[in-house]
C-alpha cells in the first residue's frame, strides 16, 4: 500500500494467545475457568479441520477473483446447529451451491469458488448481551458453540464442552464434503439436470433461456466426448470452509504452524473472517487474525470509516498480497451508494488488493406482519444490483456474493417465484438465528445475478469494441 515503511511503526510480533492482552467484545466469559483450560488443551491436542495447503490454494483462487478472472459465491447458515445436523442438510446445502455455481459461471464465463459457510458457523455476535421474553431477562443465545438456544437459566450458561461438539460435527462436515466433492455427486452433468428441475415448474419460466443454454452446452460437450470419464474435473469440484473467527478461544487452540512454510495457520477452517461489530483496529479479533496465512474476510457497514479501514488493510494485508484480504460489504438495500464508493476510493487510494464481495443479508432484516424476523427477497436482490452498478461506475470489480442460505426448503424469508409470505413464515421456520433463503430463492437470486454479470460483461465487450 501507500504508506511508506520507513514512517510506518512495524507490528508487534505475533503469537496465537497475543490477542489475550486486547479489548475483546461479543465473547463469553465461562464460569468455570479449569474446565475451559481443560476443553482448550484437549482440542490443541486434535488434528486441524482443514490443512495450510488448502488454505494456500484458496488464497490463489480469491487473487484471480481480485483480479477479475474468477467470482466467488460464498454461503451457507446464518448459524449451524447441533441439533439440525445431518447428512441430507450437509448434502442440500452443497447441492444448491453447486447448482448456483453452475448459473454463475454461465453469467460470467468465469470460473466460480464455492466457500461454504459451513463445519465452523457455529457462533453468532449478538446485538445486546441478554433477551427478555414474558419479563424473564437472560442471556443471549450466541451459537452452539457457546450456550443453547432453549431460553432456560441452565441452557444459557456458556459451557465450553461445547467447543469439543463443535469440533466432532465441523470434522464430520468436512468429511462428507470432501467425498461429495470428489466422488462424483458433483459431475457438472448432474448438476445441470437439477437445475432443469427448478425451472421445469411454470413459475420459473423466466429462467428457461439460461437453463436451455447451459443445456445446449452440456450437450455438446457430450456430444464431443468431453465426459467425466474423459476429463475428471467435470466429475469433481474444489470446495472450502469459511467462518467467522468470534470464539478465540476455539480459533486458537486449533491455530498450528505449517511445516512447510513454518507460518501459523488458522486450523478450523479455510477462510475465516472478522464480523461487523469485532473488527475494531486494536481488538482481540483483529489481532489474532492478523497473524494467521488463511484469506481473511472483513465485514464493513455503515459504521466503516475509511480511517479504520485503511489501518486495518494495513494490520491484516501488511504485504498487500492479493487473495488475503476479502471485504464483504453489508450496508442495506438503498443505502449501498451512501457508504460503498467512499469505501472503494479509500481502497483505491491505499493501492490495495482486495477481492469486494456483496452480503445483502445483514442489513436487510425486518419484522413480518406476523412477528417474525425476516428478509425480503426483492431486499435483497435490490443490493446486489446496487453493488454491481456502483462497481461499474467506480470501474472496480464487483467479485462476489455472500449469502445465508439452506438447501432445505425452509420459509424464512419472503419472496421469490414461489411467493413465501408474511403468513407462509410459521410453516417451516428452523432458523436459530437469522432468516436464510431456501433452495428455490438462492437458486433464483443465482439466475438474476447471473443476468447481471452477462449484462455488464456485453457491456464491458461493447465498450472495448467502440474504444477500439
Amino acid at each position: 500500500m501507500t504508506q511508506d515503511p520507513r514512517t510506518t511503526p512495524a507490528a508487534p510480533a505475533w503469537d496465537k494467545a497475543g490477542w489475550r492482552s486486547y479489548p475483546r467484545v461479543q465473547m463469553p466469559d465461562y464460569p468455570d475457568e479449569h474446565a475451559l483450560n481443560a476443553v482448550e488443551a484437549q482440542l490443541a491436542k486434535y488434528p486441524p479441520l482443514v490443512f495450510a495447503g488448502e488454505a494456500r490454494t484458496l488464497r490463489a483462487h480469491l487473487a484471480d477473483v481480485a483480479a477479475g478472472r474468477a467470482f466467488l459465491l460464498q454461503g451457507g447458515d446464518c448459524a449451524e446447529s447441533f441439533n439440525e445436523f445431518s447428512a441430507d442438510n450437509i448434502r442440500d446445502t452443497f447441492k444448491v451451491m453447486l447448482q448456483m455455481a453452475v448459473v454463475l459461471t454461465w453469467g460470467a464465463q468465469l470460473p466460480v469458488v464455492k466457500v461454504g459457510r459451513m463445519a465452523g458457523q457455529f457462533a453468532k455476535p449478538r446485538s445486546a448481551p441478554t433477551e427478555t421474553q414474558e419479563g424473564v431477562e437472560l442471556p443471549s443465545y450466541r451459537g452452539d458453540i457457546i450456550n443453547g438456544f432453549d431460553f432456560t437459566s441452565a441452557a444459557r450458561v456458556p459451557d465450553p464442552q461445547r467447543m469439543l461438539a463443535a469440533y466432532t460435527q465441523a470434522a464430520a462436515s468436512l468429511n462428507l464434503l470432501r467425498a461429495f466433492s470428489s466422488g462424483g455427486y458433483a459431475d457438472i452433468h448432474r448438476v445441470q439436470s437439477w437445475i432443469a428441475d427448478f425451472v421445469g415448474g411454470p413459475e420459473a419460466e423466466r429462467y428457461r433461456d439460461i437453463a436451455g443454454r447451459i443445456s445446449d452446452a452440456m450437450a455438446f460437450m457430450k456430444a464431443a466426448g468431453v465426459t467425466s470419464e474423459i476429463a475428471p474435473e467435470l466429475g469433481q469440484v474444489e470446495f472450502y470452509t469459511s467462518h467467522e473467527a468470534l470464539l478465540l478461544e476455539y480459533e486458537e487452540a486449533l491455530a498450528r504452524v505449517d511445516t512447510t512454510t513454518g507460518l501459523p495457520v488458522a486450523g478450523s477452517g479455510h477462510m475465516i473472517w472478522i464480523g461487523d461489530r469485532t473488527r475494531q483496529p486494536d481488538g482481540a479479533h483483529v489481532e489474532f487474525c492478523r497473524g494467521v496465512q488463511n484469506p481473511i474476510g472483513l465485514k464493513c457497514g455503515p459504521t466503516t470509516t475509511e480511517d479504520d479501514l485503511k489501518v486495518l488493510m494495513e494490520k491484516l494485508n501488511p504485504e498487500n498480497e492479493a487473495g488475503r484480504l476479502t471485504m464483504i460489504a453489508r450496508f442495506g438495500a438503498g443505502k449501498v451508494g451512501d457508504h460503498l464508493p467512499r469505501l472503494i476510493r479509500a481502497v483505491q487510494a491505499e493501492g490495495a488488493n482486495v477481492v469486494w464481495s456483496c452480503d445483502p443479508m445483514h442489513g436487510n432484516v425486518v419484522k413480518s406482519s406476523t412477528g417474525y424476523k425476516t428478509r425480503h427477497f426483492d431486499s435483497i436482490l435490490r443490493e446486489v444490483r446496487e453493488f454491481f452498478e456502483i462497481h461499474r461506475a467506480e470501474g472496480t470489480i464487483p467479485g462476489g456474493v455472500h449469502f445465508e442460505m439452506t438447501g432445505k426448503d425452509v420459509t424464512e424469508c419472503t419472496g421469490g417465484v414461489r411467493a413465501v409470505t408474511d403468513e407462509d413464515l410459521s410453516d417451516r421456520y428452523h432458523t436459530a438465528c437469522d432468516p436464510r433463503l431456501n433452495a428455490s430463492q438462492s437458486l433464483e437470486l443465482a439466475f438474476l445475478v447471473a443476468e447481471e454479470l452477462r449484462n455488464r460483461r456485453t457491456a464491458d465487450q461493447a465498450a472495448q469494441s467502440k474504444a477500439g
